[in-house]
């Protein structure tokens, strides 16, 4: 074990695992362990490529070697190989010659590793997860060097523009620099004493995004929770994790103990639990679950949280995506990344049909196509669902990454994006997610309430004969305009889209016949 960190280690084994697969890669790690040689063998984080996990990192003066998949046999004759002096390349999907000092991961330039970017991720599947040194080997701690510094850190928001990510974000697709300002002014207003909270509770099966960042490299989320948290004043950070994935729990909380050591105890790090419920990561619902309330049902807004959130003090809330942003603009800088109305990158993770999902970074201006490239898609591409559950269907990627663009194709920025082949029946896919929005709705608002029901209702009476387009579209524009939180707002695009692009589908099940041969009479 590197003790002191992985990075100045010039003759190291690497265990690349997330918590999907950490049971496999626990098991390759012990059998790396079993020759008792003097090489160090560390366990890091994922690197968002689940497919490749448990992937070995073999690195020997300069050289990494990439194993994916790795046997127990050959982890083994690698400690030993490395340990005699030399680095086996046969069998590995890459060789990459590096810095032997590298802080950021040694990607190859060929393959999926090459597709997209590696700005927020540059440490995934590197780094020692919640290794203080390995953190800082290139770069400060962003809370040891905000003193004084707010009214800086403020106007350098300002200039960027940077939005939030994620739908648990409190400032998703708007400028987080407007939240920041309002959560100080209040609090010096009111005399309140602010709350930072980090969402990390995405129970979107299919979101990897925030997962990934709490497994791989949960000090930069934190660093940048707690610069943020000294500058508007706050005095609790409250890190907001699904109760189901515990390994993003223990690194999170071995991170939040070390940063606490070496910048301080001011402002104390608590990581709290939630229920594995697609509404709990809500913005407003989080706050519900934070304070112990056991029915979530999303709060009215105004107020917004920012001006009065949690037990009613005013609450910045930053999903993980978010604050990676933030800690990469004020690290490495954001000039020329991205699109300049949303600049920076986006995480998606690509799902559907296809072998294995995988996370990609795509700047703003990236169009979404690149992750065509990136997975084996089982059959040819019939659709896209843009967003996670509520995302929007479309038949094209051609569209740029950032929030603008994906609006005006009534696209969602949740960061999933599913792949569906030709054998797909799309009135089937939008079917179960109405069903889906009927069950899980908080039930606080009749718009999405009855809503979501007239809704499922309606599409399962195509399968009786009855479509009615123009009765449709007028309750999915009422579910949009009228609903209190996102949830409502967001559960009719998949339906509407669907609509638009695949009309003819739910015409054909209307007279009796599936043109996928998917639904049975």
């Amino acid at each position: 074990m590197a003790q002191n960190g992985s990075i100045e280690e010039d003759t190291i084994i690497r265990v690349s695992t997330g918590g999907k697969n950490r049971i496999r890669g626990r098991e390759v790690l012990h059998a790396a362990c079993e020759p008792k040689a003097s090489v160090p063998i560390v366990e890091v984080g994922p690197t968002g490529i689940q497919e490749l996990e448990p992937l070995i990192l073999a690195t020997y003066q300069g050289e990494t070697a990439f194993y994916p998949q790795c046997s127990l046999m050959r982890v083994r004759d690698l400690v030993v190989a490395l340990d005699d002096g030399s680095l086996p390349t046969t069998g590995a999907m890459a060789v990459t010659e590096h810095d032997p000092a590298t802080a950021t991961l040694p990607t190859p330039d060929e393959g999926v590793f090459a597709l997209g970017q590696r700005r927020v991720l540059d440490r995934s599947g590197w780094i020692l997860p919640a290794n203080t040194n390995d953190y800082v080997a290139s770069r400060d701690f962003l809370a040891a060097t905000v003193a004084d510094q707010a009214t800086e850190w403020l106007s350098t928001l300002d200039d960027t523009g940077l939005r939030g990510r994620g739908r648990g974000d409190g400032s998703c697709d708007t400028r987080i620099a407007d939240a920041w300002r309002t959560v100080r002014e209040i609090s010096r207003e009111r005399d309140a004493d602010p709350v930072v909270v980090v969402n990390g509770n995405e129970a979107d099966p299919d979101a990897e995004m925030d997962r990934l960042l709490l497994e791989s490299n949960p000090l930069a989320v934190l660093d940048a929770a707690l610069a943020a948290a000294r500058i508007i004043g706050a005095t609790n950070l409250l890190v907001y994790l699904n109760e189901t994935e515990d390994l993003a729990r223990d690194r999170v909380n071995e991170a939040a103990a070390e940063l606490t050591n070496k910048v301080g105890a001011d402002i104390p790090i608590e990581a709290i639990a939630g229920p594995d419920e697609y509404t709990a990561g809500e913005l407003t619902m989080a706050i519900e679950a934070l304070e112990g309330n056991h029915r979530l049902e999303a709060r009215l807004r105004p107020p917004f949280p920012r001006e009065e959130g949690l037990y009613g003090r005013p609450t910045l809330i930053h999903t993980p995506r978010t604050l990676a942003q933030i800690r990469a603009f004020f690290v490495d800088g954001g000039d020329g990344i991205g699109n300049d109305s949303d600049p920076g990158t986006r995480l998606v993770t690509v799902a559907g049909d296809v072998e294995t999902p995988m996370t990609l970074e795509l700047a703003t201006n990236d169009t979404l196509s690149v992750v065509e490239h990136a997975v084996k898609l089982d059959g040819r591409l019939k659709a896209a669902c843009v967003g996670g559950v509520f995302g929007g269907m479309t038949r094209t990627l051609d569209v740029p990454a950032h929030t603008n663009a994906l609006a005006a194709a009534n696209l969602g920025t949740n960061g999933v994006i599913e792949l569906f082949d030709q054998d797909r029946c799309m009135l089937s896919v939008v079917g179960h997610r109405a069903s889906f929005a009927e069950k899980e709705n908080c039930g606080r608002c009749f718009p999405c309430r009855g809503g979501t029901q007239q809704l499922a209702d309606m599409l399962r009476d195509i399968y009786d004969g009855t479509f009615d387009a123009e009765k449709i579209r007028e309750l999915l524009r009422v579910m949009h305009r009228s609903s209190i939180c996102q949830f409502g707002r967001d559960a009719q695009r998949p339906v509407a889209t669907a609509m638009n692009e695949f009309e003819s589908e739910f015409r054909a099940h209307a007279d009796g016949r599936c043109p996928n041969g998917v639904c049975t009479p």
